[in-house]
């Protein structure tokens, strides 16, 4: 081994192999492109302009071979963070829930305006069933028209008089339930609740009932500013 490659050591060389033998040296062997020694197992041809090297080694049964290869370094590719977008829907029940925070103290008052007046018109429906009995102001006794208005009122704590009572009123077009109706010029009141009905004592033979407006004659509507 150690002829071979003195024979065919040179300045230039077109194949490298490391060899570790058994004894544990490492050779390195360069070939010239044109060498043309027959004793190393060389041969050589020029008449095309090109070079074919061949070599036979022998070594050791245990001898191993290693190639030294580039050390490549990797980096990871960077981590892709999604971005989690509003849904629709939370943003509009984020929306919707502003609103009503906005509408809250609105919706309060009107609640004590409508509890006020339909405060009125519930003790109306109290009422009813109750006898007729000209001049009177009781359930007990029986009551009129008039005595039937002016019991309700004293029941939610505002004093009226008997009669004429919408005289001490402000008229109004757009009645709400506990409004005072007055019919046929005041000939007949009675208490408005709502949905185009009111409650009055009629007749001695209906007594006090709900019923339309317009089935009892002209209406005008009164609203006490208490």
């Amino acid at each position: 081994m150690s002829k071979a490659v003195s024979a065919n050591a040179g300045p230039v060389g077109r194949q490298a192999a490391v060899v570790a033998a058994a004894s544990g040296l490492i050779l390195s062997m360069g070939l010239p492109a044109t060498a043309a020694d027959t004793t190393a197992g060389v041969s050589a041809s020029t008449e095309s302009g090109s070079a074919q090297t061949a070599l036979a080694v022998t070594a050791a049964p245990t001898a191993t071979v290693s190639f030294e290869r580039p050390v490549v370094k990797t980096t990871a590719a960077p981590k892709v963070e999604a971005v989690r977008t509003q849904s629709t829907a939370t943003a509009e029940r984020a929306a919707t829930a502003t609103a009503g925070q906005d509408a809250a103290p609105a919706a309060k008052a009107a609640e004590t305006v409508s509890a006020a007046t339909s405060g009125i018109a519930a003790i109306a429906y109290t009422g009813i069933g109750h006898s007729y009995v000209w001049g009177g102001t009781s359930p007990v006794t029986g009551w009129d028209c008039s005595g039937f208005v002016q019991w309700v009122y004293a029941q939610a704590g505002i004093s009226i008089p008997r009669t004429n009572a919408w005289n001490i009123m402000t008229p109004t077009s757009t009645p709400q339930p506990g409004d005072v109706v007055v019919q046929n010029g005041g000939a007949h009141v009675g208490i408005y609740v709502g949905n185009g009905m009111m409650i009055s004592a009629l007749n001695p033979s209906q007594g006090t009932l709900l019923h339309s407006p317009a089935a009892t004659g002209t209406s005008s509507y009164y609203h006490l500013n208490k």
